[in-house]
């Protein structure tokens, strides 16, 4: 973290000064999207009261791609646990399936991405399940807190309340109010 630039940095504060404010119980989709909210939608503001440019679509864009290779991959060894495969075999067939990520990742940077390394460091280094688990659920009802936000024409402490009800909510309620909410 030491040599994570200001905007590196603010995102990450964003973000966990969200799960101060708001955490449910139980509900990691909720709390992770509400915070990847949050730290986007703070970082965007952030980036305007410095005067610097929005993020591009371009950056958008790669993170969504880069999300969904991820989770393409996880689809992948959920088939392949599925099948009546030896130990050593599966083993071989995980190895590949993240083999085939990483190379898949390496075309999208060098054909798609201008050679953009943002995440070869997180690509690069060892991979294993859990790694994978968190994409996903980082960002599933993200949607729902944009349009939340929009409906309280942007204001934060409008925001805040109208998540606190949702979060009061029970389970199933929370998650077909966050249904309604998606656009």
């Amino acid at each position: 973290m030491m040599g994570w630039g200001d905007e590196r940095l603010a995102t990450l504060i964003f973000h966990e000064l969200a799960h101060q404010r708001f955490y449910v119980k139980d509900d990691t989709e909720f709390n992770e999207s509400y915070a990847s909210f949050v730290e986007q939608e703070g970082t965007r503001q952030w980036r305007a009261a410095r005067g610097l440019p929005p993020e591009s679509v371009s950056q958008s864009a790669r993170r969504d791609q880069f999300t969904r290779l991820v989770l393409d991959t996880r689809e992948r060894l959920k088939a392949l646990y599925r099948q009546p495969l030896s130990a050593e075999v599966m083993r071989a067939r995980k190895a590949e399936a993240f083999e085939r990520m990483r190379r898949d990742y390496r075309t999208l940077r060098d054909e798609q991405w201008a050679g953009d390394k943002r995440f070869d460091a997180w690509i690069n280094s060892p991979m294993n399940n859990a790694k994978l688990l968190p994409f996903g659920l980082y960002d599933q009802w993200v949607p729902a807190f944009e349009t939340l936000f929009r409906q309280v024409n942007g204001d934060w402490q409008a925001f805040y309340h109208a998540v606190d009800k949702l979060g009061a909510m029970p389970v199933e309620a929370r998650k077909a109010a966050l249904r309604a909410l998606m656009p």
